[in-house]
């Protein structure tokens, strides 16, 4: 089975570290899975942790806050769609551990 790594995606970036909207992680995922398609892969695996780093606004800095329960929000949205799998999670659900395979094309 291979394993598409996750791509550049657009980082949030203010003076004052906003973190992200749900709106971009929804706009990030979808980069990614297209960007899969088009490279003609038949799955691409994100976890959660990997994804909000890249997304920006984790891991948090010293006592900040971070957007996970959204990232895992977004992701698990996109599993309802069907077409995909949890690799890994945790009792939580919400956690940075969160894996889902999603199947290609969507």
């Amino acid at each position: 089975m291979s394993k598409t790594q996750l791509g550049p995606v657009r980082q949030v970036e203010s003076k004052e570290e906003q973190l992200p909207a749900t709106e971009d992680f929804r706009a990030a995922l979808k980069d990614q899975i297209e960007r899969a398609i088009k490279q003609g892969r038949p799955h691409i695996e994100v976890n959660a942790g990997e994804f909000h780093g890249l997304v920006g606004g984790y891991p948090p800095k010293a006592a900040g806050s971070h957007s996970m329960p959204s990232v895992c929000n977004v992701m698990r949205e996109e599993l309802k769609r069907g077409n995909a799998e949890v690799i890994h999670e945790t009792d939580s659900g919400r956690a940075p551990a969160l894996t889902i395979r999603y199947y290609l094309p969507r």
